[in-house]
This record gives structure tokens, sequence and C-alpha cells, in this order.
């Protein structure tokens, strides 16, 4: 790297004054379990409640953070510890929601932590204010969630960052302070848990834009024209049949997969092959 020079006002001024604010954000869930959703909506909560208007309630999140967990291996190289990755992690997550005058949004997490651990009222009959009762978890599937997204954007809503969270499902709501000494907001807090997560857009169109997972469109249609998808070739047709008779070069030239032509020669791709041709010769791999 070069040693750093003096720079103008007018030169860092584009790139300081073009970043992104804590305050534009917004939080949707969804997938929800049909017994899920049923036992919400029998508490008051819909599925439109959870999707608009939760959303605006929350008023603090986190974009999901990750890490690795990793095994020391001695013994490779003389004198050297190495770490290899073996396993990826997740940070769990909590958010603030504003409690509206109906209780709406402390009755969504409240109720979704109930309905976990509810298996024995609903399949045991077992009566809550009997003495005795007791927890059975219900499976997982049931109450976790794949559709809860997190979008950042900014005021001018041209540019947005998605993440969307797999397996997802609160576990704790931490206890909600009132008192008589000056009237706030009140809020409320839940930790929530995910297996994993997927940065960028996931949704269907997204996928046939082929502009998922933050996938630039235009770098995506050329990765496809240059074959490096082995899909089509260059010129859009098909890849032809192979043929045992020619050499590696030869089928390449054959198929006319030539890229980044030039005085300088040409660059071939095609089924893990590539070739340079040009001044200097001809070289493959």
């Amino acid at each position: 790297m070069a040693r750093p020079f003096p720079k103008k006002i007018s030169q860092i001024k584009p790139t300081l004054s073009n970043v992104a604010q804590t305050s534009h954000f917004a939080v949707t869930f969804g997938g929800f379990h049909p017994n899920l959703s049923t036992y919400l909506k029998r508490k008051g909560i819909d599925n439109r409640y959870a999707q608009e208007k939760l959303s605006l309630l929350c008023c603090r999140a986190s974009l999901p953070g990750s890490g690795y967990a990793t095994a020391d291996v001695i013994g490779n190289y003389t004198g050297v510890a190495e770490k290899f990755a073996h396993t990826r992690t997740f940070v769990q997550m909590s958010m603030d929601f504003y409690v509206d005058d109906d209780y709406k949004s402390i009755k969504f997490l409240e109720h979704w932590l109930e309905f976990m651990s509810n298996g024995s009222t609903v399949g045991d009959n077992a009566d809550p204010l009997k003495d005795g009762y007791y927890y059975r978890m219900r499976y997982p599937n049931q109450y976790k969630c794949d559709e809860t997204r997190i979008v950042k954007f900014e005021r001018d809503y041209k540019n947005y960052l998605e993440y969307r969270f797999i397996g997802m499902f609160p576990i704790s709501l931490d206890a909600s302070t009132v008192s008589y000494e000056g009237s706030r907001v009140l809020k409320a807090t839940a930790t929530f848990n995910y297996d994993r997560h997927i940065a960028g857009r996931s949704r269907s169109v997204d996928k046939l834009l082929k502009r998922d997972k933050n996938d630039e469109p235009s770098f995506a249609e050329q990765v496809r024209a240059k074959n490096l998808d082995r899909l089509d070739d260059i010129n859009g047709f098909a890849q032809r049949p192979f043929n045992a008779d020619l050499d590696g070069v030869q089928r390449l030239i054959a198929d006319g997969r030539f890229l980044n032509s030039g005085s300088g020669g040409s660059t071939i791709i095609s089924e893990g092959i590539s070739a340079a041709s040009g001044g200097g010769g001809s070289r493959t791999t």
C-alpha cells in the first residue's frame, strides 16, 4: 500500500457525507405456522397486525452478527499452531417494542412464548389453575418462523439492506417497569434466537431478476453470458455436445466461447478449462 497523501475537503466530503443513519429501518414478522397463527388470532393478534403495525412499533433492533467456532490443530507444521473453522455461530438479537394502548405488542410476545410451552394444556387438557400443572414443549417447526426480515434503508429509499431470519423464535421477554414517577412510553424488550440468516433479498421476484443475496443484476447477466454458470455460451446458445475426437483447446475453439478478445489475445472459459492465446503463445490449465 502506498503512503497516504493529503486530500482536499472536496475529495473527502462525498465519502463522509453519504453514510447510513441508524433511524431508518423496518422489521416484519411472517411465516408463522398455522397453529401459531390460530393461537395468536384467538388472543386478538392477527397476521395483518404482526406484519404491518408491529413493524412501526419496533423502535430498536439489531442487524445480525455471526462468527465461527474454531478448533486448534497442532502438529501439521513444526512449532505452528493453526485454527480451522468448523461451525458458524449466530448472535442472539434483542428488539424493543412500543406498547400500544391495546397492549397488543406485548400480547404478541407473551402469547408467542406461551404457545411454545402449552402442549400440556392443548394436548393433555391440563388446567393451568390446578396444582401440579406442567409444561410440555411443542415441536420446533410449530413455533419457529422463516419469514422475519429486517430492512435497513435510507431517507431517499433508493438503496436498502435486507436480512431474512430462518428458524426465528423468542427465548425471553424482559420485565417492563411501571412507575408513578413520571410517565414515559412503555416498552417491551424481547430476545430472539434463530438458526441462521440470509444477507440480501430472498423473495421469489428477486430470484427471478437475479438480484437475490446482494447479487448485482448486471453482474449476474455477465456470469450467464460468459458461461460461468454453465448454462449458455457467450452467444446465448445451449452448450454443444462433447466431441471426444478433439483435444482440449480445439474443443474450446469449436465451442466459440471467447471472452475479452483484443489485440493481446483471447481468453476462453468452458467446462472448467481455460486457455489464452496471443503473441506470447498459448497456455492451458
